[in-house]
């Protein structure tokens, strides 16, 4: 008859030599771990420094700076981007109005926004020449947050737009007479090239690309940076691309890495240093009318936004983004931050 030890099968010590056995109350128990060394653990501490780091502040800029996030390629991240990059922001102390141009909605619907088809929204200050203020909501979960939503009336502004006086600039000039004191504002554009898009680059002053790190990456930029040369040409002089950032980057597969040695060598300082990783907890999040920093701070995409949050707002006042600062360098190769895991 077997013993009990066994019934699990063969037993092999790590080490060779005798073993000794005891029973009842002296029985030799192994230390559990640390907490800091299980998966729940990492993400708990993970959690607690970027909520604090998110609280240490940064260098606020001398006036607002609009940015706009723009690529006519669907799927890459704008609207992921423009709210996170929102929120992580206004976590580090700073006042951000998020405006969102896409008739989908789908930045309204990640800020946790009410945007039905009775809603106050952005449509109505372009088309019916509201004032953006009274528009504007603020963001629940996140102090300092705003968004001036969209609705699905924005889905025929292009056409309404084209009979109206100075149809290119009714954007900017809502944006010159709302006077509350603002940080940031984000404009998160549809992913075309039309009216709705013109207004955003005549209103802005700085264009922030999201690149995904997929085949065709580069696919239909052109043209983006065209109209980008013909506003700065025409209508806004002092918009130009400010800001490339690589998103949905997989750092186990091989084209990831080519297509982002390729944004680089084409558009060189304007990419910023951070990547943000393909990450389940940011595809979750705007299911629960959140974004990933709310959601999941402790998240390898939760961290990305809040270093390159961190990366932009230090570029925009002139300091040099050291990349030693970045608390995610470490977690590249850390097992537990592949896609299903984070």
């Amino acid at each position: 008859m077997r013993s009990d030890a066994n019934i699990a099968g063969p037993m092999t010590d790590p080490v060779p030599g005798p073993r000794t056995e005891s029973t009842g109350a002296d029985v030799s128990r192994e230390t559990p771990p640390p907490m800091d060394d299980t998966p729940i653990g990492r993400a708990a501490q993970l959690a607690v420094e970027a909520l604090g780091r998110a609280g240490e502040g940064l260098p606020r800029p001398e006036q607002t700076r609009v940015i706009v996030v723009a690529n006519q390629k669907g799927g890459v991240g704008k609207t992921t981007t423009t709210v996170n990059l929102a929120a992580s922001l206004a976590l580090h102390g700073a006042r951000v109005l998020v405006i969102d141009l896409d008739p989908q909605g789908n930045a309204s619907t990640a800020l946790g926004i009410d945007h039905h088809a009775e809603v106050p929204s952005i449509y109505d200050v372009l088309v019916e020449s509201r004032p953006l203020a009274e528009v504007v909501q603020p963001v629940p979960d996140v102090e300092g947050l705003f968004c001036a939503p969209a609705t699905i009336d924005l889905a025929g502004a292009e056409i309404e737009l084209v009979s109206l006086v100075a149809r290119e600039s009714r954007l900017q000039r809502a944006i010159q007479a709302y006077e509350q004191p603002l940080d940031y504002i984000l404009i998160d554009c549809p992913p075309s090239l039309g009216l709705l898009t013109v207004n955003a680059l005549v209103a802005g002053q700085e264009v922030l690309i999201p690149i995904q790190c997929e085949y065709y990456a580069l696919e239909g930029l052109g043209q983006l940076l065209r109209n980008v040369d013909l506003v700065r040409g025409h209508l806004n002089p002092a918009l130009h691309v400010s800001t490339i950032l690589l998103t949905m980057y997989d750092g186990r597969t091989r084209l990831a890495s080519q297509v982002a040695d390729e944004v680089r060598t084409h558009f060189g300082e304007e990419v910023l240093r951070t990547s943000i990783p393909r990450s389940v907890r940011i595809s979750e999040a705007p299911s629960y009318g959140q974004t990933v920093l709310t959601y999941d701070p402790g998240s390898s995409g939760a961290l990305s936004y809040l270093e390159a949050a961190r990366e932009i707002a230090l570029r925009g006042v002139g300091v040099s983004y050291d990349a030693s600062q970045a608390h995610i360098g470490a977690q590249k190769n850390d097992p537990t931050m592949v896609e299903g895991v984070q």
